[in-house]
């Protein structure tokens, strides 16, 4: 049951202008729980440091409470501090810090509820501010990464059917690589591009075979159709001159048929009780490279349990000291990820791929990872 006090703060959150979201709600906790210090720490674009909306020193460390917060998605109560993750439905925007957090257990409650609520308000005015987007970068974005963040529809999803992550890689510097998802409950479509070109051109590009699928889909057009019509629209303005591969796929969630269209696409790989393999799908001609190419879907069907993941280009060629990150290597790691949620799983592999080539990596890449957790009743 909530509390009057609790409401009082939501209250706040839901009434605060946009840009004042967190000096609001941290009036209203000092009034409410004598709490005197709130700071708002988003995690950034690649996932490596949480920044503090205020200024100040960015939190690395993994061992950090406020990174054992972000991680496991639950409260942290350390020397006096509480760190509540922040966030919705599966997307993590980051940890709230409170000093002093009261010795009450129902107050704890209640401030993870509210950190959540938090989460939701930010994503409701995001949009009609730059106060949250500017805070958490660590540096800044070329044009194309910002053209494609903002095309992203999140980084992670959770429903009771399903599990959903995605990462981009270079986060700041990303050019034509995207992936996009959306679900209605029943269903969830999932599209992954593996784009080309350079700079603003290779985004453009992405974007408009992205806004051409999500309008089939909104249209009700089957999959094959939806593909066809992306196609069309590429065509019709480069007249292949220029082209990208997709893999488009749509999850029935009640039974965990998952149909798709490889149009020249990324790799899709199952991991599947401990087990790695590449699900092999009929190659189709990628968006854009001839006019009113003709798509066809294929079938399968998923296990409860079963782990995706989409990978482009970008990972399996990889490469430092010139060698090759490779499928055995690939393979290897994506089997170590099994007990990790999906959006660590992308995180890890990410970090794994930095780590290979010292640095950021040269080459677009994008990384989707889906759980199917089986059909609720």
């Amino acid at each position: 049951m909530t509390s009057g006090a609790e409401c009082r703060v939501r209250r706040v959150l839901t009434e605060s202008p946009a840009d004042l979201l967190l000096a609001r709600l941290a009036d209203e906790l000092g009034r409410t729980y004598r709490i005197t210090d709130v700071e708002l720490f988003q995690v950034d674009y690649r996932l490596s440091v949480l920044l503090p909306l205020g200024g100040g020193d960015p939190l690395t460390g993994p061992g950090h409470p406020a990174w054992r917060c972000y991680d496991h998605q639950q409260p942290v109560l350390a020397d006096g501090i509480g760190w509540f993750p922040v966030g919705m439905r599966g997307e993590r925007r980051g940890v709230l810090r409170l000093t002093p957090v009261p010795d009450d257990r129902t107050a704890v409650e209640e401030l993870t509820r509210i950190a959540t609520a938090l989460g939701h308000e930010l994503a409701a005015v995001t949009a009609g501010t730059d106060v949250y987007r500017a805070s958490r970068r660590a540096r800044r974005l070329t044009l194309a990464a910002e053209m494609q963040w903002e095309l992203l529809p999140g980084r992670s999803r959770d429903r009771p059917s399903f599990r959903l992550a995605g990462q981009l890689e270079p986060a700041y510097a990303v050019r034509g690589d995207s992936f996009d998802w959306s679900d209605d409950g029943t269903r969830l479509w999932l599209s992954a591009i593996n784009g080309t070109g350079e700079g603003v051109a290779a985004s453009m590009l992405t974007a408009l075979a992205t806004h051409a699928l999500r309008n089939a889909r909104r249209g009700g057009l089957a999959l094959a159709d939806q593909v066809a019509l992306a196609d069309q629209a590429v065509y019709a303005l480069h007249r292949g001159e220029q082209h990208l591969s997709a893999l488009v796929m749509e999850l029935d969630l009640a039974t965990g048929v998952l149909t798709a269209v490889d149009a020249g696409s990324p790799r899709l790989v199952l991991l599947r009780d401990g087990e790695v393999s590449e699900q092999v799908l009929d190659k189709q001609f990628p968006l854009g490279m001839f006019e009113g190419t003709d798509y066809r879907h294929q079938s399968f069907e998923l296990r409860r349990g079963d782990r995706l993941f989409v990978l482009s280009d970008g990972v399996i060629d990889a490469t430092g000291q010139h060698v090759r990150y490779g499928e055995t290597a690939l393979d290897r790691f994506l089997r170590r990820t099994g007990p990790m949620t999906p959006l660590d799983a992308v995180r890890s592999l990410i970090g794994d791929l930095r780590a290979f080539v010292a640095g950021d990596l040269v080459d677009d890449a994008v990384v989707v990872c889906l759980d199917w957790t089986g059909p609720q009743e």
